[in-house]
């Protein structure tokens, strides 16, 4: 079991550090992007660590990746169970495919098409279920009593956090390959794998840093949590359209590190959230969901501290081909 005695915290750098090289052989290292002329109408440099690059289109196949390859053999023919509104879910199918085990994943009925169908094209189940009548918790636990299979949480689990902080591991790499300090790096935040996995290295690496996670609006649980000094949850009735950030409350795991190695949290409305998936295709080429664009969204829309030198986690580009090309061509870049 991962552990970091010193700071009692659920991962350390070490644990990373051993996450980074069991997934090498599956997750790509994603490149860390600028444009001049973005740089120049913002005026400051931001680099976007493109996550939506990586196999499944999310960083989420470095966590899953991370969990299943340390299953013994039998747990592995047993199989593995997963709840998720897409990008976890295309991650633990794709990661179960590659080690030979079967996959059964939850997701709410609502999630993209392309997501859903992506995950079946792994070779996984899919159950679906009401994200508004229903548990996926409840029904990810009865699966698992009822087929003997191993859950995979999206991130309540020290060794999804580790994986998902190579994301931070390689932006400290990268940054000192480029001769750049950067001032903050901005995370999409949703149950908080990401943010607390990628802090944990920062910390470590660039512990100069700024960390600032991002969340939708009208989903700041995270926000609220830093604010009450505990754990949260968003209103009933929140809505967003970053259908991968809508995590409810905070991680019972992962929020204890967020709020050691956060400075804070940011949020963002749809509306910024769209001018910057019209601004990451327009100057940087790449295509962002909007979850996966919302710390690009707090960089471009000066949402965080004045700083000289930014890098923007775009965590995910799964995104339903109707609503981008609908959002591009009817927003502009900044």
């Amino acid at each position: 079991m991962p552990s970091s005695p010193a700071s009692n915290m659920p991962v350390g750098i070490a644990d990373i550090e051993a996450a980074a090289a069991r997934i090498a052989p599956v997750a790509l290292r994603t490149p860390l992007l600028e444009n001049p002329l973005l740089n120049e109408r913002l005026g400051f440099r931001l680099l976007v660590k493109a996550e939506c690059l990586q196999r499944t289109g999310s960083f989420k196949i470095r966590g899953a990746y991370n969990r299943i390859v340390q299953l013994d053999a039998a747990e592995r023919r047993r199989g593995v169970v997963a709840f998720s509104s897409g990008n976890h879910a295309q991650g633990v199918a794709y990661a179960a495919k590659v080690l030979g085990a079967p996959a059964v994943i939850v997701m709410p009925a609502d999630a993209p098409a392309l997501k859903i169908t992506n995950t079946k094209a792994y070779g996984a189940e899919v159950v679906l279920y009401d994200r508004y009548t229903e548990n996926r918790e409840a029904i990810g636990a009865k699966l698992a009593a009822e087929r003997g299979l191993i859950l995979v949480p999206p991130f309540d689990d020290p060794h999804i956090i580790a994986g998902q902080g190579t994301v931070g591991l390689e932006i400290a790499a990268q940054c000192a390959e480029l001769g750049v300090a950067p001032d903050a790096v901005l995370i999409n935040c949703g149950g908080g794998g990401l943010s607390a996995g990628t802090a944990t290295a920062l910390r470590a690496r660039l512990p100069a840093a700024k960390v600032h996670v991002v969340e939708p609006g009208a989903y700041d649980d995270t926000r609220r949590s830093l604010a009450a000094g505990n754990r949260v949850g968003v209103p009933d009735g929140a809505t967003s359209f970053c259908d991968a950030l809508l995590s409810p409350m905070p991680g019972e795991m992962t929020f204890p590190v967020i709020q050691r190695l956060v400075t804070s949290g940011l949020t963002v409305s749809d509306a910024e959230v769209e001018v910057a998936m019209a601004t990451a295709f327009g100057y940087l080429k790449i295509v962002l969901e909007p979850g996966g664009a919302a710390a690009m969204a707090a960089a471009i829309s000066a949402k965080a501290p004045p700083y000289a030198t930014v890098v923007a986690v775009a965590s995910g580009g799964n995104v339903d081909p109707v609503l981008f090309a609908r959002t591009i061509n009817h927003t502009a870049p900044v």
